[in-house]
């Protein structure tokens, strides 16, 4: 999995490609986690070229917005196509994060 890390002025977009699994999600966690540590709180996961993901991908997603919960910071998902958004879908997380068509439309909420 490739992470792209933008830094913004509303917030930190990261952008993921290929497959999200118990091998390439920690990278994630660690990236984000080490972020979130650093003072921000204000984050666009950016899916649209995401292929695959398993429920360790889920879970960190869930571990990152509880991580900036008490600092009343904001996990924005965006993109959602494919297989990707069927996984958001059956596994209920579409009723539990703020999703967006794109990412302009998560910015425009921050």
């Amino acid at each position: 999995m490739e992470i792209e890390i933008k830094k913004g002025e509303k917030a930190v977009v990261v952008s993921l490609k290929g497959r999200m699994d118990a091998v390439t999600a920690p990278e994630l966690e660690k990236k984000v986690g080490g972020l979130i540590n650093e003072g921000a709180n204000c984050f666009i996961i950016n899916l649209r070229d995401l292929v695959y993901m398993s429920s360790a991908g889920l879970r960190v997603i869930l571990v990152l917005a509880k991580k900036l919960k008490p600092g009343n910071g904001k996990l924005l998902i965006s993109d959602l196509t494919g297989v990707v958004k069927e996984v958001f879908d059956v596994s209920g997380f579409a009723t539990i994060l703020q999703i967006y068509e794109t990412e302009d439309e998560a910015l425009k909420q921050i």
